[in-house]
């Protein structure tokens, strides 16, 4: 499979989980993803949340946010994500998961904090905040998954 196709796929993904899973021919897959993120989209008030905090009202987006909804939405995208990854490649790499397992888990930390940490004296709430962790998540588990290899090769 070609890497545009194989992007394409990640990027459908990443606009709304479950996409990248039609596009790769998991009908059923997909579309429980696809229920499962309007489920929680909705239960946590998810979407009233990105507005506020895309206006700058980030103690808005706080109090709209239902955090126990929230908290399944990291896992829940990432997992999409990496799934939808997976399909389009065929054959994965060793530890290809780990920046993806690891970016669900700092983002779900990012959502737990949200309401109350501040960097660099800024809020960024619940919108925010998890998408700067799970880029961190990203960072560590590429490291951790580069690791890994360097290991297995020895």
């Amino acid at each position: 499979m070609s890497k545009e196709n194989r992007v394409e796929k990640i990027l459908w993904s990443i606009a709304l989980p479950g996409f990248g899973q039609l596009l790769n021919g998991r009908f059923l897959k997909g579309l429980l993803l696809i229920v499962l993120e309007i489920l929680i989209n909705v239960q946590s008030n998810l979407n009233n949340s990105i507005i506020y905090s895309f206006q700058g009202e980030i103690q808005l987006a706080i109090d709209q946010t239902n955090y126990q909804w929230l908290m399944f939405y990291p896992c829940l995208y990432m997992f999409s994500i990496w799934d939808a990854y997976r399909e389009a490649e065929g054959e994965t790499s060793p530890y290809s998961f780990i920046p993806f397992v690891f970016s669900a888990y700092f983002g779900t930390i990012g959502v737990i904090y949200s309401s109350s940490l501040m960097v660099f004296g800024v809020q960024f709430g619940p919108v925010f905040l998890p998408i700067l962790f799970l880029i961190l998540g990203i960072g560590i588990g590429v490291l951790i998954k580069i690791t890994l290899r360097h290991m297995k090769l020895r």
